[in-house]
């Protein structure tokens, strides 16, 4: 779960993330251990999901909330509770090309509204961290897609269908999931650090955290550009983007990790598959 760099929309693929269900009794893990059980790993890999890395790791988020997810080294992760209530999935042929969930937001709910947290607990947006977000926002705003995003700044969590926060185990990375029943996913997490790198950067890493939220996957999910390693599929469906290229689109802001192309803007192939999705 290391830095994060925003998922390069001509590969727009599908989604680890997945709605919460009940688990099986049988099926619950150690997570003092922070370790999956073996089943549990069997069943990762039938779904797609690489594990060659995978840990437990439990997510407070800013309204008490927690979640334990399996996490294997993206700013991804998957509920472990309902892990067995998943449909496996076969393997991809092609994997080199351009996706993007089955999990998108319907077309009632398109009106986003996101809230830049700037509460206590170090939870709050610092001011390189807000104005990153607004830019972030005005770049997806721009587009001339049926998503429109009203940005507010303040604590009202509840009233957010995104809220952009910062979640203190990230370091200079992020967060986030991918829609779910016709909704935005709702929490966008990013690294205290981020905004140690300049406000290009933390564009960036909103920005790449909220195409997450609205159905975006890596654009090198099928061999990712710091360490060579297979992501994984998931369990969310992968459909083509047409229009987008095959292999490694560098400057895509949905790459799973940082280039040194971040500049906080959408590249051509990012715009062409937003503009195809919504």
């Amino acid at each position: 779960m290391n830095t994060i760099k925003l998922l390069m929309l001509n590969i727009l693929f599908v989604g680890a993330l997945i709605s919460c269900q009940k688990e099986d009794v049988a099926n619950e893990i150690d997570i003092a251990q922070n370790t999956p059980t073996k089943e549990q790993l069997l069943k990762l890999s039938t779904l797609g999901v690489n594990t060659n890395s995978v840990t437990i790791e439990k997510i407070t988020n800013i309204d008490g909330s927690s979640e334990d997810y399996f996490i294997n080294g993206t700013d991804l992760g998957i509920p472990v509770v309902g892990l067995f209530d998943l449909e496996d999935l076969s393997s991809l042929e092609d994997g080199n090309k351009q996706y993007h969930t089955r999990n998108l937001i319907s077309s009632g709910n398109r009106t986003l509204n996101v809230l830049g947290y700037t509460g206590g607990g170090g939870f709050g947006l610092n001011g390189t961290n807000r104005q990153a977000l607004q830019r972030a926002v005005n770049n997806y705003n721009r587009l001339s897609t049926s998503l429109t995003m009203r940005l507010t700044f303040g604590t009202n969590y509840n009233a957010a269908d995104i809220t952009v926060y910062v979640q203190s185990n990230l370091r200079d990375g992020g967060l986030a999931g991918f829609p779910s029943r016709g909704r935005a996913y709702r929490w966008a997490r990013i690294g205290p650090a981020v905004s140690n790198r300049g406000q290009n950067y933390a564009t960036h890493v909103i920005t790449h955290e909220i195409g997450h939220c609205i159905g975006l996957r890596h654009t090198d999910f099928f061999r990712r550009y710091c360490d060579g390693d297979i992501e994984g599929q998931g369990a969310e469906g992968a459909i083509h983007v047409p229009g987008t290229p095959t292999g490694i689109d560098i400057s895509s802001t949905m790459m799973s990790c940082p280039t040194g192309y971040e500049d906080g803007n959408f590249n051509r192939n990012d715009i062409t598959a937003i503009q195809y999705l919504y």
